[in-house]
């Protein structure tokens, strides 16, 4: 037991150790190094000296006892192996759930003597090195094979400690009692990068503390406001062009959808730049599904502060428009028509036609569920007004797959819609819809004649070479 005491203790320093940046430090201050003045773990969890409760002593003690249970909690244990150290796991959970009750009442107060202490005890159970995913272990993962769906994901073995000390974070970070400029100063730039780069957990729990954490930073720091988005961005990027796998983008965007509802009016060209270079091409990955929900509203929320933006995610949504992955093309379609739901007519109109091109395509899919929501476009009363106001274009755009549907489409469910949205052009505009049924059936007539002509000319291609031969 010894020896596995002194391993562990080996173990935690040299975690430490690996800690580079100064991570939680402060700078340019003469504090004591929380590591010299760390009592061994066979000390700490010596059944012959326990730490009294908060309630057994004094107030003016308490702060030190504060201090003494922050050391305790901070050697980390193997999960792994659940039958090891069982006892002094135990008390340190107790110690957490302990330290969190002490801060909830308002007795436990972060003052500057415990900083160090406090931010040393969060570095050494948080930032860790994640596990691989179980694809990755037996060798078989690659960015096309990545599906978050198909895997169960992979809890993490130490939650019980983990999870009380992310409430211990949270309160940490929400406190009233740790002014800014302090504040700043532990929770700086490489806490975050770390806590960021926790967010590709496979836990879930793990990733919504984090969501909730990293939050509230956002809203408490405004210093750190531009380094959060650019290192969000990076990550996305990375994300995008390299390994088309992460666990926490969802998150990521949920929080971002927050942020984007606070942007102020007229939008910076940064925030523009965003969204044409982050989140419209993060429609390109296989795996959008798991999040494309949070990904439609910060889009939208774009769309919605300015209108001429509509422009710019039409024409990304068209850029990035999936082609042999039908489940993608059905997602895009029904984020289309909510962007469209927001789309003035002078925006409509310098995409209509490129955009309609795409629709009529979809509309003639032979996979029926992406030719079934093409069509119900039509069901919204706002596309089909727009469509009203422009018919006189778009109507010789999609004519030809309309009546290409109506003849010969496989699914009986696509052709009775193609009927309903063709005899709702009809009555939109009589006139018009004759001059394109006449124009479609010259131009039938005129691609009959081409493929006659050539194909004559191939029989005598075979004449002359079976002549030859």
């Amino acid at each position: 037991w010894g020896n596995r005491v002194a391993g562990a203790a080996a173990h935690a320093a040299g975690g430490l150790r690996k800690l580079s940046g100064g991570l939680g430090s402060r700078s340019g201050r003469n504090s004591p190094d929380p590591r010299t003045k760390m009592p061994t773990l066979e000390r700490l969890y010596d059944k012959n000296k326990p730490l009294f409760l908060f309630r057994d002593v004094p107030p003016n003690e308490r702060e030190a006892l504060f201090g003494k249970k922050l050391q305790l909690c901070s050697y980390c244990f193997d999960f792994s192996d659940p039958t090891v150290f069982t006892r002094e796991k135990e008390i340190k959970r107790q110690t957490l759930l302990e330290i969190v009750d002490y801060v909830n009442q308002g007795q436990g107060k972060f003052t500057e003597a415990l900083l160090d202490d406090i931010n040393y005890m969060l570095s050494q159970n948080l930032f860790r090195t994640l596990p691989p995913t179980s694809s990755e272990q037996t060798g078989l993962c690659t960015a096309a094979m990545f599906d978050p769906e198909d895997e169960e994901p992979s809890l993490e073995d130490s939650w019980p400690h983990l999870q009380i000390v992310y409430e211990f974070l949270l309160r940490y970070v929400v406190a009233n009692d740790i002014d800014i400029k302090s504040g700043k100063t532990y929770i700086d730039q490489s806490f975050v990068l770390r806590l960021l780069e926790l967010f590709d957990s496979e836990d879930p729990r793990e990733r919504d503390y984090l969501k909730t954490i990293l939050h509230r930073i956002y809203g408490k720091f405004m210093v750190h406001r531009p380094f959060i988005r650019k290192a969000i961005n990076n990550i996305f990027f990375r994300f995008i062009y390299e390994t088309e796998k992460h666990n926490g983008i969802a998150e990521l965007l949920e929080i971002l959808g927050s942020i984007i509802n606070g942007f102020a009016l007229p939008l910076k060209d940064e925030h523009k730049t965003f969204l044409q270079r982050a989140l419209l091409p993060l429609h390109k990955p296989k795996c959008v599904g798991m999040y494309h929900s949070q990904l439609l509203y910060c889009i939208t929320q774009f769309v919605e502060k300015d209108p001429h933006m509509a422009d710019v995610v039409i024409r990304g949504l068209l850029k990035y428009w999936p082609v042999t992955n039908s489940q993608k093309e059905v997602l895009i379609l029904g984020e289309l028509e909510e962007v469209l739901e927001l789309t003035q007519s002078a925006q409509f109109a310098e995409v209509m036609v490129p955009l309609f091109k795409q629709i009529s395509m979809c509309i003639n899919s032979t996979h029926f569920q992406v030719a079934e929501r093409a069509l119900f476009l039509w069901n919204n009363d706002y596309i089909v007004n727009l469509v009203a106001q422009h018919r006189h274009v778009l109507l010789p755009v999609c004519f030809g797959a309309l009546e290409k549907n109506a003849m010969n489409h496989w699914n009986p469910v696509v052709g009775g819609l193609t009927i309903n949205v063709r005899k709702m052009l009809q009555e939109m505009d009589p006139e018009l819809f004759e001059q394109c049924h006449e124009k479609w059936k010259l131009d039938q007539k005129k691609r009959l004649e081409e493929d006659e002509a050539r194909r004559e000319r191939w029989s005598r291609v075979d004449s002359l070479a079976a002549r030859a031969a």
